[in-house]
């Protein structure tokens, strides 16, 4: 005879297996554009460029580390450009490509890559 607490467990173990399974392939999804910067380019402009490129379709800028000091906090600038398809990319190369030759490149990964 199986006791309804059993049941409940039982329950309750399969919701997280499957909860847990929804933020694994949520994070699956995840893309970001990582855009690199000369050495000695001031925070200032990186902040303008992250500002200027932010109201493209798919692509929003990441939230800037409150923790650390802004000027080692915005090394480079990360765009979260999940759902981005690749002509939301290329409209992003475009924008941070204007301020050239402050910007040195941009860098678009996702969560399958192995870097």
């Amino acid at each position: 005879m199986v006791r309804p607490a059993a049941l409940g467990l039982a329950g309750v173990a399969c919701c997280l297996g499957v909860a847990g399974c929804a933020q694994f392939n949520k994070a699956l999804g995840q893309q970001q554009a990582t855009i690199y910067f000369q050495s000695n380019t001031p925070v200032a402009f990186k902040l303008k460029v992250r500002a200027a490129c932010d109201n493209l379709p798919h692509v929003k800028a990441i939230p800037i580390a409150t923790s650390v000091p802004l000027s080692s906090a915005i090394d480079v600038v990360t765009y979260n450009t999940t759902g981005a398809g690749l002509a939301d990319i290329a409209r992003l190369e475009e924008c941070v490509n204007k301020y050239s030759p402050q910007v040195q490149g941009v860098d678009v990964t996702d969560s399958s890559d192995d870097s």
